[in-house]
């Protein structure tokens, strides 16, 4: 493909130097670079699809009984679900607890590796559990298609990158993940590098009437030493949105501070 790709581009180049023209086609290289940059179409049975944050889906119909042994699951289940993500470990688990409400499956596992691609965050492993199939293939592909949504508060730059979660009603993931009171207003700050996310954490403790969860930073647990401060927080439905939108206004100060314009990577929800 490679190959193929180069042999268009060096024709184009060609045809101009034989006609004196200095001006390089633009449309090409840009039309070469997009094809390039597709993903290899997969025909694995087990594959599901792919999302934002180099996120992968996969189903399992029937698991090997020595795997299951060695991952040590609390439970054991016919088939599997399995997301995996390079970027971003918050909005797969929003999104993992919004296809549990929507399907016949269970959270049994949730790891958030030091990963980013080398940047300040997780990257993250979560897997379904059912006994029906068709049930963990449709938590993949809701889980997927959620993550357009939950990607909406997360904002980057150079410098580091700032995530904001917010659901009405927390299920079994972040419950999982998070301890979060399952039925009870959730959210989750997340800012890197670390110094941020103390800051912001502050000052979301300080806006609303909620109560912390839990807390993370590089040395206390939590971020896999990475670097960056998560803190988890509950409450009322208002009270909890509050606290994000401060969060946000001043995390989006200090970052881009730092680093420049911090831009959503998609659509804001909260």
């Amino acid at each position: 493909m490679k190959e193929q790709l180069m042999e268009k581009i060096m024709e184009e180049v060609m045809k101009k130097v034989g006609t004196g023209d200095s001006n390089f086609n633009q449309e090409v290289v840009e039309e070469c670079k997009a094809e390039e940059c597709q993903p290899s179409y997969c025909s694995l049975t087990e594959f599901v699809g792919t999302a934002i944050g180099e996120t992968i889906g996969f189903v399992i119909a029937n698991v090997d009984a020595q795997l299951l042994e060695a991952m040590k699951f609390e439970k054991k289940y016919r088939s599997i679900g399995i997301i995996g993500g390079r970027t971003g470990a918050g909005p797969q688990i929003m999104a993992a607890d919004e296809a549990v409400k929507a399907t016949n499956t269970e959270i049994i596992s949730i790891e958030l590796p030091r990963d980013t691609k080398g940047g300040a965050g997780h990257g993250s492993l979560i897997i379904f559990g059912a006994e029906d199939v068709s049930d963990a293939r449709r938590a993949v592909e809701v889980t997927l298609k959620e993550l357009d949504r939950t990607f909406g508060d997360v904002y980057g730059n150079d410098a580091g990158h700032l995530e904001f979660q917010y659901t009405a009603r927390a299920s079994f993931a972040c419950n999982k993940a998070f301890n979060a009171p399952v039925g009870k207003a959730f959210g989750l700050i997340v800012g890197a590098p670390a110094a941020i996310g103390v800051l912001i954490s502050d000052t979301a403790v300080k806006a609303a009437n909620v109560e912390v969860l839990g807390y993370g930073s590089p040395g206390n647990g939590g971020t896999s030493y990475s670097n960056e401060a998560i803190l988890q927080i509950c409450g009322d439905s208002g009270a909890v949105r509050q606290a994000l939108i401060a969060a946000k206004e001043v995390g989006l100060q200090a970052l881009q501070a730092l680093g420049g314009e911090a831009k959503s990577t998609t659509t804001p929800y909260i």
